[in-house]
C-alpha cells in the first residue's frame, strides 16, 4: 500500500526524505520576537517545519489546576495558570508568525491541546495539525481535528497499542491524511525506553500512514535508527540556548545539534542506496592500488611447468586476479618472465 502524507506541496512518503520539525513549543518564553528569530534559525538549519503549541488554559485546566502555586526556576507566574498565560501566544502572535513563516518558506503549525484551540488554529488555515501524547485517548478532540480536514500528526507516548488503535479507528474515517509518532513521554527520554523497533510494528500494524518518531532523547543518533527503520518524520525540541528559562530548554537542540540532524537525515536517505550492490567510479583507483594480481615469483625459463612457488599475489591489480590461481599453476609458459612480471594467459599453454 502506498503510505503517504502531503503537507501543502510536499509529499512525505517511504521512498521521499525525512520530514524534519523543528518543536519550538514554548520555548519562545512568550516572546514574539524571540520566536521569529526561532522561525529564521530553524529554517537556516535545513527543517522542514516550526510547530508551536496553542492552548485555551482556562477551558483546558480545572480551576484548581490553574490556581495552583506554581513558584519554581521556570516559572513565568505565581500560579500554575498565570505561567501558562504568560508563555501562550494569541491571534496577532499567531498571524505575524505565519507570515513570517511563508516569507521564509518554511512550514509553520501547531499542537491543538483543547477544542477552542482547534478552532482557532482553523480559522487561521493552518496547514497541518499535531496532537499530543496526552490527548491520544482524547476521542472528541481527535474526531473534531479530523473533521477540520487537514492533515494530522498524533503522537503516542504513554499509550498502549490498543490505545493507538483506537485513535487510528476515530480518525480514518473522517481524515485518511494521518501520521503517527512512535513517542516516548518522558523528558528526557532514557535509550531504554525508546523502543524505536514499534515504529516497525506500526508500519506492520497501520500500513496505510506515515510512520515517525517524536524524540525526546538528548542527541540525533535514534533519529537515524529510526529512519533506517522507517520513520519519515522527526519532531525534535529545538532551542537557542540550552540555558534559558523553562522545561524544555535542557533536552532541546541547540542549532549546532539541529544542523547535524538535518545532515545526517539527509545523507542516510542517500547513503542507504537502492540495495543493488555495484562497483563506484570512486572506488576503481583505490581498489586498483589495494588489489592484488599474480606475478612471476622470480626469473622464470620459457617452457617452465609452473609451480605454487612460482606464483606471487602482488599489488597493484593490473594483472590476472588471483582467483586464477588454480588456472596459472600447472601450465607451461612460452616465453620466459622476469621477477615480478604479470602472468598472462596469452603466454601459458
Amino acid at each position: 500500500m502506498n503510505r503517504k502524507l502531503t503537507i501543502n506541496e510536499l509529499e512525505i512518503n517511504d521512498d521521499s526524505d525525512c520530514f524534519i520539525i523543528a518543536e519550538i513549543g514554548n520555548n519562545h518564553q512568550g516572546d514574539l520576537q524571540k520566536a521569529m528569530e526561532m522561525f529564521k534559525v530553524a529554517k537556516e538549519c535545513g527543517a522542514d517545519a516550526v510547530k508551536l503549541q496553542k492552548r485555551d488554559n482556562k477551558s483546558l485546566l480545572t480551576k484548581t489546576a490553574y490556581n495552583r502555586p506554581y513558584e519554581n526556576r521556570n516559572s513565568f507566574g505565581a500560579t500554575y495558570g498565570e505561567h501558562r498565560e504568560a508563555l501562550e501566544f494569541g491571534r496577532h502572535e499567531y498571524v505575524e508568525l505565519k507570515k513570517y513563516a511563508e516569507e521564509l518558506g518554511i512550514i509553520m503549525f501547531s499542537t491543538a491541546f483543547d477544542l477552542n484551540s482547534a478552532d482557532f488554529l482553523a480559522e487561521l488555515d493552518m496547514p497541518l495539525y499535531k496532537i499530543a501524547s496526552g490527548d491520544l485517548k482524547n476521542t472528541p478532540l481527535l474526531k473534531h481535528v479530523a473533521k477540520i480536514g487537514k492533515p494530522m500528526i498524533i503522537s503516542t507516548g504513554g499509550g498502549a497499542l490498543e490505545d493507538v488503535q483506537r485513535a487510528y479507528d476515530a480518525i480514518m474515517p473522517l481524515n485518511s491524511q494521518l501520521a503517527i509518532l512512535q513517542c516516548t513521554a518522558s523528558y528526557p527520554a532514557e535509550p531504554q525506553d525508546l523502543n524505536l523497533r514499534v515504529i516497525s510494528t506500526y508500519r506492520e500494524k497501520f500500513p496505510d500512514v506515515v510512520v515517525g518518531l517524536s524524540d525526546h532523547e538528548n542527541g540525533i543518533a535514534m533519529a537515524l535508527a529510526a529512519y533506517i527503520l522507517g520513520s519519515r518524520i522527526v519532531e525534535q525540541h529545538f532551542t537557542l540556548n540550552h540555558t534559558w528559562k523553562g522545561t524544555d530548554h535542557a533536552f532541546s537542540l541547540e542549532p549546532i545539534g539541529m544542523r547535524k540532524l538535518v545532515r545526517d537525515l539527509r545523507r542516510v536517505k542517500i547513503a542507504l542506496g537502492d540495495g543493488e550492490k555495484r562497483i563506484y567510479p570512486s572506488e576503481v583507483e583505490p581498489i586498483h592500488k589495494m588489489g592484488k594480481k599474480l606475478v612471476a615469483a622470480r626469473d622464470l625459463p620459457a617452457g617452465r611447468v609452473l609451480t605454487r612457488a612460482d606464483v606471487a599475489i602482488k599489488s597493484p591489480s593490473d594483472g590476472i586476479p588471483p582467483y586464477e590461481l588454480d588456472n596459472v599453476v600447472g601450465k607451461t609458459l612460452v616465453s620466459a618472465l622476469a621477477e615480478d612480471e604479470n602472468f598472462s594467459f596469452e603466454n601459458l599453454k
